[in-house]
């Protein structure tokens, strides 16, 4: 899908890094200063000695350099030499290099182990676009132990179509130097909705400032011309971001119109729109990533450009494929863990076909549980259509979305769903088997692989991991949630849909506390994936009940619901819901779907929604970002867009409840948290403000890595601030934030910060949700409710 039509983007500047290019300008030159320098003879004055450098390794204008030939296999050449790293020290890389002619990708810049250590990397692969003349780089990175035997190599990568010359000259590896400290390039101080403000919606924004008295503030119009003014509105120092704040609301303000800017304490914003065609965008953007993430299929360049790929994990060399895959070996390793935590040791004697799915989010591996939740928010917001007041029912029909299956008759949201709900299918063991009817928990490469790498040259062979009763009530909810929505459109699969679910439901009721091995400190059991162990699964059981109440109406699924001690359980905390607490799933469609609960339960359930979304909308009068969340202990969590996000659909769905403007209020407000009116000044989602999140941690999207790859495509929401960054063991996050950072700055946008900067279907679920809910909002006009009168249930204005 394009970008936005009107920005390109703007990279932030930083004044240090890990793993990151740090501009030239801040470089010094090399020096006998400089303490303990790791590298031999790195001004090549002694010819080639100390480096190990192939093909026709040469000294040219005092560099060392290699004529690379056309077409050079992964690591055929190389300029590189060994290196001796220490535990816990903080190191140094600087070089000069060029190529000629200029390459864009071909040669990656590494310090990795050896091979006793598997080539553990500690300077992620970078991959610089070298110019033909010579430009300095930095990068920094520390050692999580010794390592007697690492190396550091400049080396040929991909295969390359023309012959070129690399060329490296001034390198220096030191230690024991002092880190300049991280500080983030913010911008304007003055904070806004970097995209777009609805023009009959909310429309606040945020100055940082040390003053402690109100200050003037004006709104331009794209020729400069004061269109409204007023004063701030002074919120002290936020905890959250550590800064002193002032809040501005010129929501009386709604002409449409692009190029707006608010002024105050002498700091300009960046530009923004009023008016609606964003949010439409917005809606269908957030979609793609669903599409170009699919496995099993070729993706098309012509319906998402740029992003077009080979099938992945079909068995085609050097990839092996999800086509046979067998379940995870037993070794003596997993054998110990498994008795470890009370469980018998598991393999099995079979392979499955578990081709197709969704690539859940930075890595190769597919998740159940992570589809679960995915699956059932793509399949609420689709649902949402057809009972929201508000709902555009339009929207979301046949031939909206760039897929493959557009034009077939059904709703895409539906069709993308679908090809989930198939994987999951193939994901229930057969008739026969051990655990017969319950859901493998994944399937995922079984070490980890580096970054870039392409789903269809991924080397790593696969491995199924042992069914979950988690995995198996994701399932079950699923499927009875698709087979209602599907039985309009495809009654066949409907039948199959019902059929699995009311299968993995007993298979869960049979085998209830199946739960997938939690890390251990000595012993992994999840080498190259993700563990998503959950020990506590009555909500995923309140979950399934639900949506085979829902979809039957049977008494006996109804009882499941009412007896579940998650019925009246509060499933909706203050940090949001996730893939390990999905009772709000089915809190929120037992809300909304038409069904045969009593009136009586009916309005309690309502009830339990609108009581949570007022806790929200008090927790956001607080944020003087505007953001509806405030964790109780103050630290934001992994994904803590995510969080938000999952708030935002409790505040839309009491707003279908109720009608009262409030909560729609609240939804719209914290969407300009997340398109740039933060302490970092950042839109979170790609391809929406000036400043956006753009080198999210994907293999497949890796252009801060490899020039000729892309970045995710617009739409994409990056995971947001991670407060324990400390202790996250991320590689770039940990040593800058190692003493700990205020919540909303603990964040870089880098490739190689997993724990700040990953990409997932989860959390791009409900931010299809919100989209789509606003919208539906169009100005303000609510398809028969009376608009927007800015002021029910309180007003709640932040």
């Amino acid at each position: 899908m394009p970008s936005h039509p009107r920005r390109k983007g703007r990279a932030r500047a930083l004044t240090a890094a890990t793993a990151l290019i740090v501009p030239a300008g801040l470089l010094l030159s090399p020096s006998a200063a400089w303490a303990a320098d790791q590298i031999t003879n790195g001004t090549f004055a002694d010819g080639t000695t100390g480096w190990t450098a192939y093909p026709a390794p040469s000294v040219q204008d005092g560099a060392g350099c290699i004529s690379v030939p056309a077409s050079t296999a992964p690591y055929g050449a190389t300029i590189a030499q060994e290196v001796s790293l220490v535990e816990g020290e903080d190191y140094r890389l600087t070089f000069r290099a060029r190529s000629t002619p200029a390459t864009t990708g071909p040669v990656r810049v590494v310090v990795q182990g050896g091979e006793d250590v598997n080539y553990q990397q500690f300077l992620p692969a970078v991959k610089p676009a070298f110019e033909s003349e010579f430009g300095e780089q930095v990068h920094y990175f520390t050692a999580d132990r010794d390592y007697p035997n690492a190396q550091l190599s400049f080396q040929q990568d991909v295969l390359n179509p023309v012959a070129y010359t690399l060329c490296v000259d001034d390198v220096v590896l030191d230690s024991g130097v002092e880190r300049p400290p991280y500080v983030p390039e913010t911008g304007p101080r003055v904070r806004v909705n970097q995209e777009a403000y609805l023009p009959e919606g909310p429309k606040g924004a945020t100055l940082v400032t040390d003053s402690t008295t109100a200050l003037p503030w004006q709104l331009k119009d794209a020729r400069g011309r004061v269109v409204a003014k007023g004063s701030t509105t002074p919120r002290g120092v936020d905890p959250s971001a550590g800064l002193n704040v002032h809040t501005v609301d010129f929501t009386r303000y709604g002409r449409a119109g692009t190029g707006y800017t608010l002024v105050a304490d002498g700091e300009t914003s960046y530009p923004f729109d009023i008016g609606e065609a964003a949010y439409e965008r917005l809606r269908d953007d957030s979609m793609t990533f669903f599409y170009t993430n699919r496995s099993g299929t070729p993706i098309s360049d012509e319906l998402a450009p740029g992003y077009g790929r080979a099938a992945g994990h079909v068995g085609v060399a050097p990839n092996l494929g999800d086509t046979a895959v067998p379940c995870q070996a037993l070794d003596d390793d997993s054998q110990a863990i498994l008795v470890k935590q009370g469980d018998e040791p598991w393999t099995c004697d079979y392979t499955t076909d578990v081709t197709g799915g969704w690539y859940d989010a930075g890595d190769h591996g597919k998740y159940v549980v992570n589809g679960g939740i995915s699956v059932g928010q793509l399949l609420q917001q689709y649902e949402r259509s057809l009972t929201a007041p508000t709902a555009d029912r339009r929207a979301l029909a046949d031939g909206t979305l760039s897929i493959p299956e557009s034009g077939n008759g059904v709703p895409d949201v539906l069709d993308e769903a679908r090809w989930e709900l198939e994987w999951f299918l193939k994901m229930q063991v057969q008739p026969g088997r051990q655990y017969a009817g319950m859901v493998f928990h994944k399937v995922a490469d079984v070490d980890w692989t580096g970054l870039p790498q392409d789903p269809a040259t991924d080397p790593q062979p696969r491995a199924l991991y042992r069914p979950s009763t988690a995995a198996t009530l994701n399932v079950a909810a699923t499927a009875a949630q698709g087979a209602r929505l599907f039985a309009k459109h495809d009654a066949a699969f409907s039948r199959r849909l019902l059929a699995a679910a009311r299968t993995a439901y007993a298979a869960a009721q049979a085998t209830p506390d199946l739960y997938a091995p939690a890390p251990d400190a000595e012993l992994d059991p999840n080498p190259g994936s993700g563990p998503y162990d959950d020990d506590d699964v009555s909500d995923e059981f309140y979950w399934a009940a639900a949506e085979l109440f829902l979809t039957t109406g049977e008494a006996s699924f109804r009882q499941d619901v009412l007896s579940s001690p998650v019925h009246t359980a509060d499933v909706f905390p203050a940090s949001g819901f996730d893939w390990g607490h999905v009772g709000a799933l089915g809190r929120l469609d037992l809300a909304t779907v038409p069904s045969r609960l009593g009136k009586a339960e009916l309005r309690s359930v309502q009830r339990s929604v609108v009581a949570a979304a007022d806790r929200r909308l008090a927790e956001q009068a607080g944020q003087p970002f505007g953001q509806a969340y405030a964790p109780e202990d103050g630290q934001y969590a992994w994904g803590s867009n995510a969080q938000i996000l999952s708030n935002l659909q409790v505040l839309g769905t009491a707003f279908d409840i109720s009608g009262e403007d409030a909560y729609r209020d609240g939804v719209v407000r914290s969407m300009d948290y997340l398109l740039g009116r933060n302490a970092l000044n950042n839109s979170y989602v790609t391809g929406y403000g000036d400043a956006y999140s753009q080198n999210q941690h994907s293999r497949m999207y890796a252009h801060q890595l490899d020039p000729s790859l892309p970045n995710p495509p617009a739409g994409t929401v990056a995971g947001g601030p991670y407060s324990p960054t400390g202790t996250s063991g991320d590689p770039v996050t940990a040593p800058l934030f190692g003493e700990g950072c205020a919540a909303q700055f603990c964040y870089v946008d880098d490739i190689g910060s997993w724990s700040t900067n990953e990409i997932t279907i989860n959390w791009n679920a409900p931010l299809a949700w919100v989209a789509s809910f606003v919208a539906d909002q169009d100005s303000g006009r609510d398809h028969g409710r009376g608009g927007w009168h800015h002021g029910g249930h309180g007003g709640h204005r932040g």
